[in-house]
């Protein structure tokens, strides 16, 4: 069994084990957070085993599942991934030390769940075939409708329905383009799979992907949920379901589909920009704290979103940082706004203000989360942004002038969050009694932010790590090509890869015709890059049917 496999089965088995274990209440609490601070111990086991300089797939396990269809079980790490199985190990068990403070009712049932959904996302993350990646994503659906309907806020049934529908829509849109691709390509596999030209395809990921996220104008089921959640189950949906997305267009929408990424790489670009602005608008509006961080979640997703689309190494590797960025900063605000909600019974701006009188944990943690959290210069947000407002700057100045626009609207709502809660005369729901952090929140929060600062004074160690030799271009790993494609590649020695395939010598390219050279120029950044023995080889598919 591999590090990855053992990064599955923890939290699963840990699961069975909160579920049948004859504990009492304290004590199932915490063993569900013990077993998820394992996870943790286990994710940087992980980093010390891990290659930062390969560009392939590491730690990886391999069998036949269905044999005859061309499935297999297949889990593996790429560097961008193990950083997103790193964030979900830190946030689930946050969330669960979260739960044991509060003492949620139903500990067995509660624990037990949360491992679950820690594994099920953890798989995402993994997974290396489509059929796998599938069953994962839909088993992430199961405890969080089970954990918002039965230990939500008063509307928690409209809020699982409407998450269900959203979801269900969408998956069952993935799961025929899953069907059509595999058939397509005689395997299910993302590692031996082709590409293909399939808009329609393409499309269905797509979809399944932007709810996710969610991405407008498929966000009907956010505001509801993140609101209706348990703070804690609302942390780990923003901070670390949504990002199961991020892998989703990475791996799959744009390693496996190129040429439709290419082509509606500007529709997607503009919905991201919208929603990035519109979100930040809503937020700023929102009238409750859970409001305010439903929607700057929204507005964080679209500018990741135009980071994955920007196409370029800068982009991609920003949009991993802001990833990790976000989903800590979305988690440790939502655990905030549950222990300000435990003290006052409300999240409304209106009746709260003056909480940083005499409380002074709760006025520095939530102060440093929202300054980095508004992208000030020097802060792991700000490396993040920056980045990926450069990268996107390739693709037209506009979607960086709307970027840039959206973090002065970021500012606006995070200060107004801030000042609602801290400043400003004493709301009615605050009282005097409500208490200052206690040592058992702090040693959740803390740590959350400790690693906020870490990665403000070091980004570089998410995103120079995130794809291998510091080229965006590695995530296409090399793809059988079919025989009707030429390839201009440019080789010192010769790649096994190639031998099936007519390719041209370096330099040839000068002969080719000018559509193709323009649609070369067109789609470099979204080349396939490997390197072995010392060989550079990158492989541009062009041309179609096209014979030198």
């Amino acid at each position: 069994m591999g590090l990855a496999d053992a990064l599955i089965l923890l939290p699963f088995a840990g699961a069975l084990l909160v579920w049948l274990a004859p504990l009492p209440r304290e004590l199932t609490a915490g063993l569900a957070f013990l077993i998820a601070l394992a996870e943790i111990g286990l994710w940087i086991t992980t980093i010390g085993q891990f290659d930062f300089g390969s560009g392939a797939l590491q730690l990886d396990t391999r069998f036949d599942w269905f044999s005859d269809l061309g499935v297999s079980y297949h889990v593996g790490l790429y560097g961008f991934s193990l950083w997103l199985v790193g964030l979900t190990a830190v946030v689930g068990a946050a969330a669960l030390g979260y739960a044991m403070i509060v003492r949620r009712e139903r500990a067995r049932a509660y624990g037990a769940l949360m491992l679950f959904l820690i594994g099920a996302v953890v798989g995402v993350f993994v997974a290396q075939d489509l059929l796998l990646f599938y069953v994962f994503f839909e088993a992430m659906l199961i405890p969080i409708y089970v954990l918002v309907g039965v230990w939500g806020g008063p509307g928690r049934l409209g809020a699982t329905v409407k998450f269900v529908i959203y979801t269900m829509a969408g998956s069952l849109l993935m799961l025929a383009s899953i069907v059509v691709y595999g058939i397509s390509q005689g395997t299910f596999s993302l590692v031996d799979g082709g590409t293909s030209s399939n808009d329609w395809v393409f499309l269905g990921f797509a979809i399944a992907f932007a709810i996710k996220s969610p991405l407008f104008p498929f966000h009907g089921w956010l505001l509801d949920a993140y609101r209706e959640a348990p703070p804690e189950v609302a942390a780990v949906l923003s901070g670390i379901v949504s990002k199961a997305a991020v892998y989703g267009f990475l791996r799959i929408a744009i390693a496996k589909f190129p040429e439709p990424a290419d082509d509606f790489m500007v529709p997607i670009l503009v919905l991201a920009a919208i929603g990035l602005v519109y979100g930040s608008l809503l937020a700023f509006r929102a009238p409750d704290l859970r409001g305010v961080l439903a929607y700057s979640s929204m507005a964080q997703m679209g500018l990741i979103t135009l980071g994955i689309f920007a196409f370029d190494d800068l982009g991609l590797d920003g949009a991993i940082l802001q990833a990790v960025n976000h989903g800590l900063i979305s988690a440790t605000m939502f655990l905030l706004a549950g222990m300000v909600e435990r003290r006052t019974s409300t999240g409304e701006f209106a009746l709260l203000g003056g909480m940083a009188r005499g409380r002074p944990a709760l006025a520095t943690l939530l102060m440093t989360t929202g300054v980095i959290a508004l992208a000030v210069p020097g802060s792991a947000a700000f490396a993040g942004e920056f980045a990926i407002l450069a990268g996107v700057f390739e693709q037209g100045w506009g979607y960086a002038a709307v970027g840039a626009g959206a973090i002065v609207l970021a500012a606006m709502y995070v200060l107004r969050l801030i000042s609602a809660v801290l400043h400003r005369e004493r709301g009615t729901a605050v009282s005097d009694a409500a208490m200052d952090l206690r040592p058992a929140e702090l040693s959740i929060v803390v740590p959350l932010v400790a690693l906020l600062l870490g990665l403000s004074i070091w980004p570089a160690a998410v995103s120079a790590r995130s794809f291998p030799g510091n080229s965006a271009a590695a995530l296409l790993s090399v793809s059988p090509v079919r025989n009707d494609t030429t390839i201009f590649a440019s080789a010192r020695v010769p790649y096994e890869g190639l031998d099936t395939v007519q390719t041209s010598p370096t330099g040839a390219l000068d002969d080719a015709p000018q559509a193709c050279k323009d649609d070369l120029d067109r789609k470099l950044r979204q080349a396939a890059a490997i390197q072995r023995d010392g060989s550079y080889v990158i492989m541009i598919t062009v041309c179609k049917g096209l014979r030198l």
